[in-house]
C-alpha cells in the first residue's frame, strides 16, 4: 500500500509543479502535463514500469470526456453548425486522412496500417487549441469559428474511428495476441456476454445494449435523478453521475464495444436534460484529473532511446505531418471562403497532431493494428508536434496578424462632407449608444472609427459614419473640431484616448471633452489630460445591478435607494483625495501605498455609513422616492370617478 500512496504522490506532485509553469509560459495544460511525465519518467526514473498499468486506468478520463462532449451536441446547435460542420470538419479529416494514407502506403505500409495511421493523424489538440483561443481572445473570430467547427467534427468522428480500428487489426498481431492470452488465461478470465454467440446473436445483443443506453437514458434518467436531486445531498447527486458513467461504459465492455461509444450516445440523449449542466459540474473534475493522469503517463512512457536512435525519422515525419495538414486546411480555407488573417489562423491552428492521437495510438495496439514499435515512433510525433504549436500561435501573432492589420489599415480615410455640433470618436458598443440618443434629439453628430469593419457594420444599419483615426489632427480639422462644441471619446485604447484628450485641450481649449474611462487608472490620467467629465464604462451598470441585488435580498426599494444614494456620496467625498494621491506619486506605479490606505479608508467609511441611520430620508434629491400619503391611492381613484 505504502508503494501505492508515493506513486500517487509523484504524479500528482509533478502536475501540481508543471502544469502551472506551462500555463505561464502559454503551453497550455496539455503539454504541462506531457513535459511533467517526461520529467518524472524517462528524464528522473522515479516511475516506471507501472505506468503502462495506470494508463489503462486513466484511459477512462477519456470516457467521461465524450460523455461530457455529448452532452454538449444539442441537436439545434448541431443542425445550426451543419454546413460547417459537415463540410468543413468532414472534409479535413476525410482528405487528411486518404493523404497520409496515401503516403504510407507508398512508404510500403499495408493498407489497414496506413488507414489507422492516417486516421490518427488527421485528429488535431481540441484542449490545446480552444485554450488558446479563449486566452487569445481569437474564439470569436471567423478563424476560430470555422477552427472550433472542424475540432467539434474530430472529437464527434472519434466515435467511429474507436468502432472501426478493431476491424483493422492485422492476423499476425492478433495471432501472437492469442498465444499470450492463453498463458494467461488460468489467471485472468474476461467477463463477456457474446462470447461464443453467432453473428446473428451478437448483432441482436449489441442493438439491444445501444438501445438501452438510449431509451433509458431518455425515459429512466430524469425520474432517477429527481429522486436523487430531492435528498439535498450534492456527494449522491455525484456517485449517481459516476455510476451512470461507469455503468454504461460497464455494459459496452461486455458486449464487445467501445466504453467511449456507449458513454458519447449517453451524453447524446442526456443533452437535452434539464441536469444536463449539474451533471457536467460533477463529472468535470474526475474526467480532468483522469485526463491529466492519462497525459503525465504518456509522457511518462515516451522511450527516448527510440527517439535519439531515430530522430531524423521522427523529426521529419513530424513536420512532414503538419505540412500535410496545413495545406489540406489552407485548401479547405480557400474553397469555404475563408479570408484575410482568419484563413491562416485556421491553418496554423489546427496543423498539429492531438491528444486524442495518443488514445488511438493505445487503442489501435490493444486491438492488434498497429506494432508496438511503430507506435512509439508515432506517438513521439503525436508529443512533438503538440510542442510546437505554441510555436504556431507565436508565428500568426507576430508575423501574419501584423501583416494583415498594416493591410487593412491601409485604406485611405474617408472624405468627411459635413460637420456637426458633436464629434464622437468611437463606435462600438458604448459610442452606439451616446450616438443614437443625440440622434434622436436632433443632435447633428460625426462619428469617426479607425475600425473599417465596425465601420461598415454601422453603415450596413443605416448609421452614418467615417473610417479614419481620430487622433490625427487633419482629420479632426476636417470633422470641423474648431466649430465643435463637444468631443466625446469613446475608443478602446487607453494610450491613444489620453493623447487625443491631451491635444484637443490645448490646442482647441473651448471644446469640452466628454471621455469614457475603463478603470480607475484610466479615469485619472483622462483627468489630468484635461477631460472635462469622464465615466467609468461599469461604474452606473454595476450600481444598478448592486441595487437590484439588495432588493432581491428583500431590503424594501425605498431603503435599497437610499443605499445606493449613500454609496454615491461616500464615494464623492474621497473622489479628490484619491486623485491627488495617485497624481502626486512619481512612481511608474501609481497606485502606491499611500493611495492603497486612503482606499482602506474608503472602504472602512462605506461601511460605516451604511450601518449609520439616515437623518435626511426625505431630502429633495430623493423625493422621487418617498411613498405616497396614506389614502394618497382611494383619493386619486374617487377622483377619477366623479370626473367619469
Amino acid at each position: 500500500m505504502t508503494v501505492y500512496f508515493i506513486q500517487a504522490f509523484i504524479y500528482l506532485c509533478a502536475a501540481v509543479v508543471a502544469v502551472p509553469i506551462a500555463k505561464r509560459l502559454g503551453l497550455g495544460s496539455v503539454l504541462g502535463y506531457l513535459i511533467a511525465g517526461v520529467v518524472i519518467g524517462p528524464v528522473v526514473g522515479l516511475v516506471g514500469d507501472e505506468t503502462l498499468a495506470i494508463q489503462h486506468f486513466a484511459e477512462f478520463g477519456v470516457v467521461m470526456m465524450l460523455f461530457l462532449v455529448g452532452l454538449e451536441l444539442e441537436p439545434k446547435m448541431l443542425w445550426d453548425m451543419r454546413h460547417r460542420l459537415l463540410g468543413l470538419g468532414g472534409l479535413q479529416v476525410g482528405l487528411t486522412t486518404v493523404v497520409v494514407m496515401a503516403i504510407a502506403m507508398a512508404l510500403g505500409l499495408g493498407w489497414p496500417l496506413a488507414l489507422a495511421i492516417g486516421l490518427i493523424f488527421s485528429l488535431s489538440s481540441t484542449a490545446i487549441v480552444l485554450q488558446t483561443f479563449n486566452e487569445k481572445g481569437l474564439a470569436k473570430t471567423e478563424g476560430g469559428r470555422n477552427a472550433f467547427s472542424v475540432l467539434l467534427f474530430q472529437d464527434i468522428a472519434v466515435i467511429p474511428m474507436l468502432a472501426l480500428i478493431p476491424l483493422l487489426a492485422l492476423p499476425e498481431l492478433v495471432a501472437k495476441a492469442q498465444q499470450l492470452a492463453q498463458q494467461a488465461a488460468e489467471h485472468h478470465e474476461e467477463l463477456s456476454l457474446v462470447e461464443g454467440l453467432p453473428g446473428w446473436g451478437y448483432a441482436l445483443v449489441i442493438i439491444a445494449a445501444i438501445a438501452a443506453v438510449a431509451v433509458g437514458g431518455h425515459f429512466l434518467s430524469r425520474p432517477l435523478f429527481r429522486f436523487v436531486a430531492s435528498a439535498g445531498l450534492r456527494e449522491i447527486f455525484t456517485a449517481t453521475a459516476l455510476m451512470l458513467v461507469i455503468g454504461i461504459a460497464a455494459l459496452m465492455s461486455l458486449v464487445g464495444l467501445s466504453p467511449a461509444l456507449g458513454t458519447f450516445l449517453a451524453g447524446v440523449v442526456l443533452a437535452n436534460s434539464e441536469f444536463r449542466h449539474e451533471l457536467e459540474s460533477n463529472i468535470e473534475p474526475f474526467k480532468g484529473l483522469l485526463l491529466g493522469l492519462f497525459f503525465i503517463t504518456v509522457g511518462a512512457g515516451i522511450d527516448f532511446s527510440v527517439l535519439f536512435s531515430n530522430v531524423v525519422m521522427v523529426v521529419g515525419i513530424t513536420l512532414g505531418v503538419m505540412l500535410i495538414k496545413a495545406a489540406v486546411l489552407l485548401f479547405l480555407a480557400l474553397v469555404f471562403r475563408v479570408k484575410g488573417s482568419d484563413r491562416y489562423l485556421l491553418t496554423l491552428s489546427l496543423a498539429q497532431a492531438g491528444e486524442f492521437g495518443f488514445v488511438l495510438l493505445s487503442y489501435s495496439v490493444q486491438n492488434h493494428v498497429l506494432p508496438a514499435g511503430i507506435a512509439q515512433v508515432l506517438s513521439l510525433v503525436v508529443a512533438i508536434s503538440m510542442f510546437l504549436t505554441p510555436g504556431l500561435f507565436i508565428f500568426f501573432d507576430r508575423v501574419v496578424l501584423p501583416r494583415f492589420e498594416a493591410k487593412s489599415n491601409e485604406r485611405e480615410a474617408d472624405k468627411i462632407d459635413e460637420t456637426g455640433a458633436v464629434i464622437i470618436a468611437g463606435i462600438g458598443r458604448f459610442g452606439q449608444i451616446v450616438n443614437r440618443l443625440l440622434v434622436a434629439n436632433g443632435v447633428k453628430t460625426v462619428v469617426l472609427d479607425h475600425e473599417a469593419g465596425q465601420i461598415d457594420n454601422m453603415r450596413a444599419i443605416k448609421i452614418k459614419s467615417y473610417y479614419g483615426d481620430a487622433t490625427r489632427p487633419d482629420l479632426l480639422h476636417t470633422a470641423g473640431i474648431e466649430d465643435a462644441q463637444l468631443l466625446v471619446i469613446a475608443i478602446d485604447d487607453q494610450e491613444r484616448a489620453v493623447e487625443l484628450t491631451e491635444y484637443v485641450k490645448h490646442t482647441y481649449p473651448h471644446v469640452r471633452i466628454l471621455a469614457r474611462a475603463y478603470d480607475r487608472g484610466h479615469h485619472y490620467a483622462l483627468r489630468f489630460a484635461g477631460a472635462d467629465f469622464i465615466i467609468s464604462e461599469t461604474y452606473h451598470s454595476a450600481l444598478t445591478l448592486g441595487t437590484q441585488a439588495l432588493k432581491e435580498l428583500g431590503i424594501h426599494p425605498f431603503r435599497a435607494e437610499q443605499l445606493r444614494q449613500t454609496f454615491v456620496e461616500t464615494e464623492a467625498k474621497s473622489k479628490e483625495a484619491l486623485y491627488q494621491a495617485w497624481k502626486d506619486n512619481t512612481e511608474e506605479s501609481k497606485f502606491n501605498a499611500t493611495y492603497r490606505e486612503l482606499f482602506m479608508q474608503l472602504e472602512e467609511a462605506l461601511s460605516n455609513e451604511m450601518k449609520a441611520d439616515r437623518h435626511d430620508k426625505h431630502a429633495s434629491s430623493e423625493r422621487g422616492w418617498t411613498p405616497p400619503p396614506k389614502g394618497y391611492i382611494d383619493v386619486i381613484a374617487e377622483m377619477q370617478k366623479d370626473q367619469d
